[in-house]
Order: C-alpha cells, then sequence, then structure tokens
C-alpha cells in the first residue's frame, strides 16, 4: 500500500473541521449516518468553544490503494512548538484558504515553517459558493505569499483545487462538474510526493506522546530509516544525548479515527509505540545494534513567563479537589512533558513556579485545562522574557495585524505608539483598513481587551513572534487603580449603588467577598480600599423621597486572557473551577502599606 503524510494548515474559521468531516464522509469512515461525528478535529471542549486547533491530531483514510496520513496543525502562532513537531511528520502539506478572505496572517507563520522544510504544498480555495467570494484574485494572493516565503521553484508549482467542504465537493476548474471531494484526493496523490525509503538500522523521531491509563507513555512519530517490529529491541537516544534501553512491546498505525495494531511498520510510515517508559518528545528511537540520533526538533524560545502557586486565598479549598503545591508542581511538569514549547522551573519560594510559554493565548489554555480538572492556584502578571544580545538587553518583539473600520484606525494607530509600536504598513480596502506594526510583547499586554472596548468589539487582530531587538524603553502600566473589598462577606447593593461613580465593578450583589479581594477598577491612579458589605441602616422613621430606587449597573465579567492583561505587579489572578477572582498579593491593608513604605526606601525616595 502506498502512503502520502499530509499536514493540513488553515486559518481560524476558513472551514478545515466541515472539509475533514466531508472527507471522513465520502471515505466511508462511518457506516451509517448515526455513526457520523461533527467537528471530528476539534474533539477537545476548549477547542469546540473557542473554535481554534490546540493539540494536533492525526488520522488516515484509505483511498484508491493508498493511505492518507492527515495531521491536523494548530494555526496560532502561541503553539508554535505543536506546529514545529507535527510538521516533521509530513512530506506535503494541504493549504486551506477562504475564497474571500484569502490567507491571514496566522496561516502565513505555519507555511513559513512548511516552507523551510521544504514540504510540498497543495492548496484548497474553500467556499467559492459564499457571496463576495473572489477565488482568483486569492489565489494570486496565495503565490505572492510564497513568493514572500522564499518558496522553491518547486513549491512555486503548487497544483489547487476550489471547494466548498459544506458541501462536499471540489473541482479543478470552476467550470467542472460540482459532485464529490475525489478530485482533492486525486491531487494529493499525484502531487504530494511518497515518502523517501531509506534503507539501514532504525531510525525514528518522536514527534508527539500520548497516554493510556492501561499502557502509559505513547510516543507518536515518524520511521525515517529501516522498519521497526513488534518486540524490537531499541536504544532510546534522549535530548540530552543520554541513551536507554528498551524494547518496543506493541506497534500501531493510524486507521481512520482510531489505531490498529500491526506486527511491522515500514520506512515514511507513522505509528504509535508502546512499551517505551521514559519516552519524551524530540527523543531518538534507533536500531539496538547501531544507535544514531537524528536532529533534535528546533523550537522557538518561550517569550512570556507567569508563576504559578497553589491558592492561599481566604475561601481555598471550595472549589477544587486539588489545591497542594505538589499537587499543582505534579500538573505543571507533566504538561511540560507533553509541550515542547513549554518550560516549568522550581524557584527560591518553595510554593511558586515559574512557566515560560509562547504568549498569553498559550498559558492561559494550560490554566482553562488545569481549572477543569479540578486544581486550584493563583497567578501572577506576565513578564517578558529578556536576552542579553551583544551586551544590550533585549526584548521579544511581534508583528502585529488588525483588521478595523476606517473611522477606527486613528485610535488603533495613536494606542500602538503608546505601546511602543512602529507602523510598517497601512492599506485600506473599501470601508476597513489594515494595518501591520511591529511592537514589543510587553506592548501586547492588555493590548486586545482595551482595543475591543475601544473599537465596540470591530477590531480583528492577530500576532506573532517576529525577533528579538533592543530594548524599547518603559510602558506605562494600567493607569487606573484597583477598588479593593476592606472585609469579608457577601456584597451588598446598597453599597454598591452609593460606590457606583468610583469605578466599574467585577461583583454583583450577592457574591461573596474577602479581604484584599480586587472588585474594580477605580477612576482614578491610585487604589481604592472600600466598604461593600454595608447595609442600609433601618429606623422607623419614613419620609417621602427618602427611599429612591437602586439601579446598579451590571458588573464587568472578563475572561481568564483578559484577567492576566489587566494584572498589575502586585495583583493576582485567583483560578478556581468555578471562580476567577483578582486579588493583591498582599491581603492585608496594611501590609500594604509597610511594604510600599520599604519599597520607597530602599529606592531612595521620601515623601
Amino acid at each position: 500500500m502506498q502512503i502520502r503524510n499530509v499536514a493540513i494548515i488553515a486559518h481560524v474559521d476558513h472551514g478545515k473541521t466541515t472539509l475533514v468531516d466531508e472527507i471522513l464522509k465520502q471515505c466511508n469512515v462511518f457506516r451509517s449516518n448515526q455513526e457520523v461525528q461533527e467537528r471530528v478535529l476539534d474533539s477537545n471542549d476548549l477547542e469546540r468553544e473557542r473554535g481554534i486547533t490546540i493539540t494536533s491530531k492525526n488520522f488516515a483514510v484509505t483511498y484508491k490503494d493508498t493511505r492518507i496520513n492527515l495531521i491536523d496543525t494548530p494555526g496560532h502562532a502561541d503553539f508554535g512548538g505543536e506546529v514545529e513537531r507535527v510538521l516533521k511528520m509530513a512530506d506535503g502539506v494541504l493549504l486551506l484558504v477562504d475564497a474571500f478572505e484569502g490567507p491571514m496572517p496566522q496561516t502565513r507563520f505555519v507555511m513559513q515553517k512548511a516552507m523551510q522544510l521544504n514540504l510540498k504544498p497543495v492548496v484548497v480555495i474553500n467556499k467559492v459558493d459564499r457571496p463576495g467570494s473572489r477565488p482568483d484574485e486569492v489565489l494570486d494572493e496565495i503565490f505572492t505569499l510564497f513568493m514572500e516565503l522564499e518558496a522553491s521553484d518547486d513549491q512555486l508549482d503548487f497544483r489547487g483545487v476550489y471547494a466548498a467542504g459544506r458541501d462536499g465537493w471540489a473541482v479543478g476548474e470552476l467550470e467542472d462538474k460540482r459532485e464529490n471531494l475525489f478530485p482533492l484526493l486525486d491531487m494529493i496523490i499525484d502531487h504530494v510526493p511518497a515518502p523517501k525509503v531509506e534503507e539501514g538500522p532504525t531510525q525514528m523521531l518522536i514527534a508527539a506522546m500520548d497516554h493510556s491509563d492501561y499502557v502509559g507513555r505513547i510516543g507518536v512519530g515518524r520511521i525515517v530509516r529501516g522498519s521497526l517490529e513488534a518486540k524490537q529491541k531499541v536504544v532510546l537516544i534522549k535530548r540530552d544525548g543520554t541513551e536507554q534501553s528498551s524494547q518496543v512491546t506493541r506497534l500501531y498505525v493510524f486507521d481512520n479515527l482510531g489505531k490498529k495494531e500491526v506486527e511491522k511498520v515500514q520506512c515514511g510510515d507513522l505509528c504509535a509505540v508502546v512499551g517505551l517508559e521514559s519516552v519524551d518528545i524530540g527523543d531518538t528511537l534507533a536500531d539496538a545494534e547501531h544507535p544514531e540520533p537524528l536532529d533534535i526538533i528546533a523550537v522557538d524560545d518561550p517569550t512570556l513567563s507567569m508563576s504559578f502557586m497553589p491558592n492561599n486565598s481566604p475561601g481555598f479549598g471550595k472549589d477544587g479537589k486539588y489545591v497542594t503545591s505538589r499537587q499543582v508542581r505534579e500538573r505543571l511538569f507533566k504538561a511540560a512533558e507533553r509541550d515542547v514549547a513549554l518550560r516549568v522551573e522550581d524557584t527560591t519560594s518553595a510554593d511558586a513556579f515559574k512557566v515560560s510559554g509562547r504568549g498569553i493565548l498559550h498559558l492561559s489554555i494550560l490554566m482553562e485545562n488545569m481549572r477543569r480538572e479540578g486544581f486550584e492556584f493563583m497567578v501572577g502578571q506576565p513578564q517578558v522574557i529578556y536576552k542579553e544580545i551583544g551586551g544590550k538587553k533585549a526584548e521579544p518583539v511581534e508583528v502585529l495585524n488588525i483588521d478595523v473600520p476606517n473611522d477606527l484606525a486613528g485610535t488603533i494607530i495613536e494606542y500602538a505608539s503608546t505601546r511602543k509600536g512602529e507602523m510598517v504598513s497601512m492599506e485600506q480596502r473599501e470601508n476597513r483598513t489594515y494595518l501591520i506594526f511591529h511592537i514589543p510583547s510587553r506592548g501586547l499586554i492588555g493590548f486586545r481587551s482595551k482595543m475591543l472596548r475601544a473599537t465596540a468589539g470591530e477590531i480583528v487582530m492577530h500576532h506573532r513572534f517576529h525577533q528579538y531587538e533592543y530594548f524599547k524603553g518603559s510602558i506605562p502600566e494600567r493607569t487606573n487603580g484597583s477598588i479593593i473589598s476592606m472585609r469579608g462577606g457577601k456584597c451588598v447593593a446598597y453599597s454598591l449603588d452609593a460606590l457606583q461613580d468610583r469605578g466599574i465593578f467585577f461583583v454583583e450583589p450577592g457574591d461573596e467577598l474577602y479581604t484584599g479581594q480586587i472588585i474594580g477598577e477605580y477612576t482614578r491612579d491610585e487604589d481604592l480600599v472600600v466598604n461593600a458589605q454595608k447595609a442600609k441602616q433601618l429606623s422607623n422613621m419614613r419620609s417621602s423621597g427618602a427611599d429612591r430606587k437602586m439601579k446598579v449597573a451590571p458588573p464587568l465579567i472578563m475572561s481568564l486572557e483578559e484577567s492576566l492583561e489587566y494584572l498589575n505587579h502586585d495583583e493576582l489572578v485567583e483560578v478556581t473551577p468555578n471562580n476567577l477572582r483578582l486579588r493583591k498579593t498582599m491581603l492585608d491593608e496594611n501590609d500594604r502599606k509597610q511594604a510600599a513604605k520599604k519599597l520607597k526606601l530602599s529606592e531612595g525616595i521620601t515623601d
């Protein structure tokens, strides 16, 4: 049987998941309509909610005696570690582009990686039946993109189809008869090269990890040289160069949506290996007689770090099952094993752990998964990771792409400049403006939530890592102070009503508060401590007009990412399965005053 290994690349909402569902149906993966699963690729709850791919998934379809291994790739630059790995398993890429929107910034990020690995592209211009679609212009834009990414002559000589994934058809030319997706599958077989077969001692690169409660760790990867058999004795060469003798107990290849156990896997095929206890991403599985390591997977370094610590707020343990420092530590190190772009380190404080990743989205997905598993913990303000280049301090800079209505472009340019952003290009199409900035990663913390409010949700923005550049100077923190609860207890509507002119509140009447909890944003640039539990004094005196009707504004509810972006240096987010709360690092007001006084003395500032 012939093999084709293809990675799928697509921007959010360009129809990748729907197209894959149709391919599975037309290749008879589902025997009856009852078995059809919608959105097979976005199997994770978080992926379905956010409409993004977070972890890569493998599956295979059989078409004309060829097994096509399809590998899903995350589109967001924050999951670059995942992208690096999965592309190592492919020989070609299927680039899916919306016939109206054209190639988008995040697509560029993954395609750049694919071009560097010299993978052969096949293009699908999807949603050509959509009103306003412009397939011919989009094809030109794709060619221009490939030129900008310095594609080879072979890569520029790509083939493509026009498709409507929702309706399940693809055609080579727009005038062709629209029946099914077979023209696309034919194109994959004809234009994606078969894996190169290299004879010699076994070599396999572990590019992904799976886990089973029954058999433990499962290494997933591609046979680069030779073949691999069940019960074969092998040597596991770790990333640090150490070697461990081991034995393959079971061997699986991908079959439809699951795995099929086999006795032998040929060179170029993708497989899952059971029996290697300490297998890790980036390890090489080599022949026991001739252990030779493969090149280690290169992964971009993390650009952002945060402190994780167990929850010590007054209400700790009420929501979650896992609240101790040991449990949080174990979970973080387990996450680092599966995600090569994540770094976890112990710190001088026994209870705090430094977690570094590729961006706020990357780290917030980890937090969201942890809280859904029943963990309670706290996290501090995101900190950018600096480097030293030529004896000077350097910081990560990102390419920021923004699409806004014309009348709002000025607001964006003004705010981006205060965050040390430099405008690279500006283009107007019809009634929208497309802006590109080079902006420090620091400047992007809080940028999205602030601009969403300023543009009433009209902004579309994407960013990806560009390079390290010399430090660009200080960027102001949040200019508004916090409204802090003076004591614990239930929040009272009477108090909130009286305090409404002081700022915006994050809580509503009836919420249980504690001392030091941040309950709102103050209108001034200092903190305000308030009594939100103060109830109305009842007396037997009544007069007309004394009881005015209370109108408490609804609270501002922030998502996890918005909460992280909102933090100042002396604040934390308390994350539990059911709640997200903002709080001061020091809950007691007197402790905060003493700490501020000590800081002023250490800096030589006197009142």
